[in-house]
């Protein structure tokens, strides 16, 4: 039923148009002048307001003023009853805020179809703004939502700006949250460990795999953990975790204490740069394997690409954002033109990188998540942290492996396993690996397969060197490897022996190296991360000392 307010200060207006409104079923109230009317407005719901013009206490023209200010939140109409006749005061009645006019004596046809038309028009603002509210409380929801689940990324995603000397990022996110994730980390041994990972879309959708994520990196690298063992335990979690739509390509990169070595596991992301001063491209990192999330845990491949690095080099990590920015002229902005603008600027800053992106696109709307990150080649300082006392026994590990088991299993992650649950060794987990991973991987390689490295000097060379392989390991019959390991309480170090029954190897090639090649400089790596390392005169016998004291190990 329409309540219906008549204001007249004529009571037979007021009783006339009473009449004729109850007759169809209306709800009337009256007033005598705009005073009264407003005060009925106030205590009742009023949906259409029939207003005479000249009236004492109050006339027509100021009462609908006040009407519509007051009551603007949904359409109340304002029908002006007028015996006025000219246009000057039917202007005035739409500007103080008229929608209609009736004029008298009544017709009540006329009245009948003004009403029953505002009333439709009424009913629409009505919904409308039912509507308006419920948005509105969704909205205040949402917001209250997002504000709690950007404080929680806020904590989880923590370090980022721990690290200003060797960092430099920018992370531009295409929707309120970022579907991609950087995380920075030191271990206790020193090393900075970096993680830019992009999950499958943009927005709270691609995020939440965040928060998993960063609680495994930041553990894992506590404990001194190795690049592959945290790649490996991410890619378990968020298989668990996502559907099967959801993955995170990523790039995982340890640089060591020292700041001369990086190890690095690649799935999914472009390519990684290492750059000089000048800004000059002077070794790409493809990726070598599928995006975190998406394969079993005995699919799972944890190689790991290890480097020699120089103070002066930057390592330059981007997801697909950067590259595949398009210009209005659906140009990408692509990897040549990346590259070109590394090079434009010796030391170049993400900011910069980016502005030169955002120039590029000329406006056009962020279709992905935007992220770069610069790593400088630095030495680490030590980390103010305690590490778990060493234990005071002593130990030997040997193991000998033939043919049949070297061909059908890789022992270096169970010798590390193994080691690393001694007390205080699991905090050089990641530098026993990488010893032990460049000692069997060179045995094996080269000395038992006796393959040749130069091999992956030819176009598809790592294809053609990786099928050799795979061939050479099919045919192996009557061969060996020794892995001896020492623990020395007493000096605080780790003896490990790798014998091989090949044929051996020249030193003097070990000793030909440099950054720009694409292989070989596995034996380097090993003097950087332990004490000393010495070769037999065959070559197929390597002797590593490791020093298992912090400041010891970054002083190589």
């Amino acid at each position: 039923m329409l309540n219906i307010l008549v204001v007249d200060d004529l009571a037979l207006n007021r009783r006339l148009l009473t009449v004729m409104l109850e007759q169809q079923g209306y709800r009337v109230y009256t007033a005598e002048n705009g005073l009264v009317a407003l005060n009925l407005l106030e205590e009742h719901t009023i949906d259409i307001v029939l207003l005479d013009v000249i009236m004492p206490v109050m006339d027509g023209f100021e009462t609908a003023a006040i009407i519509k200010e007051r009551f603007s939140q949904v359409y109340l109409p304002i029908i002006f009853i007028t015996s006025l006749e000219d246009e000057a005061s039917f202007e005035r009645c739409l500007s103080v805020g008229g929608d209609d006019f009736l004029h008298k004596p009544f017709q009540e046809v006329i009245l009948n179809a003004k009403i029953k038309a505002h009333s439709r028009i009424r009913n629409l603002s009505q919904k409308a703004r039912e509507q308006n509210l419920q948005l509105e409380y969704h909205q205040n929801q949402v917001d209250r939502e997002h504000e709690i689940v950007e404080h929680i990324f806020n904590n989880a995603l923590e370090n980022q700006q721990s690290f200003p000397k060797h960092l430099d990022f920018h992370l531009s996110p295409a929707a309120m949250f970022n579907g991609d994730m950087f995380l920075v980390a030191q271990s206790p041994l020193g090393s900075l460990y970096c993680m830019l990972g992009d999950f499958t879309g943009h927005g709270l959708a691609a995020a939440v795999g965040a928060l998993p994520a960063s609680r495994v990196f930041y553990t894992m690298v506590s404990k001194g953990m190795s690049v592959s063992d945290i790649a490996a335990e991410i890619n378990s979690v968020l298989g668990k975790l996502l559907p099967g739509h959801m993955f995170c390509a990523a790039t995982i990169i340890e640089l060591s204490s020292t700041g001369k070595s990086i190890s690095a596991w690649l799935g999914g992301l472009p390519d990684t740069y290492i750059i000089n001063q000048s800004g000059e491209v002077i070794r790409t990192l493809e990726s070598q394997h599928m995006a975190l999330g998406i394969l079993e845990e005995d699919e799972f491949e944890r190689a790991l690409i290890h480097i020699e690095v120089e103070d002066t080099c930057r390592i330059v990590m981007a997801t697909d954002g950067i590259i595949e920015t398009t210009s209005p002229h659906d140009e990408y902005f692509g990897e040549h033109r990346f590259k070109k603008v590394l090079a434009s600027k010796p030391a170049i800053s993400s900011e910069q990188v980016l502005e030169r992106v955002n120039k590029f696109a000329r406006g056009n709307k962020q279709q992905d998540d935007l992220s770069l990150v610069l790593l400088n080649c630095l030495a680490m300082s030590e980390p103010e942290q305690k590490s778990e006392p060493l234990s005071a026994l002593p130990f030997n590990f040997s193991l000998s492996l033939n043919s049949k088991q070297i061909k059908s299993t890789d022992p270096v992650l169970e010798v590390v396993d193994v080691i690393s649950k001694v007390a205080g060794l699991n905090a050089h987990r990641a530098n026993i690996f990488l010893i032990l991973s460049e000692a069997y991987n060179n045995a094996l390689d080269h000395g038992v397969l006796g393959l040749d490295s130069e091999v992956k000097n030819q176009e598809d060379g790592f294809l053609i060197y990786y099928q050799q392989r795979e061939e050479a390991l099919a045919n192996l019959t009557d061969a060996l490897i020794i892995i001896d390991i020492r623990y020395c309480p007493e000096e605080l170090a780790l003896y490990f022996t790798v014998c091989d029954s090949g044929n051996g190897f020249s030193k003097d090639q070990a000793n030909q190296q440099s950054l720009a090649r694409e292989h070989g400089r596995g034996l380097c790596l090993l003097g950087e991360v332990a004490s000393k390392v010495t070769f037999n005169s065959a070559g197929n016998q390597v002797e590593i000392y490791y020093q298992l004291t912090a400041s010891s190990t970054s002083s190589h």
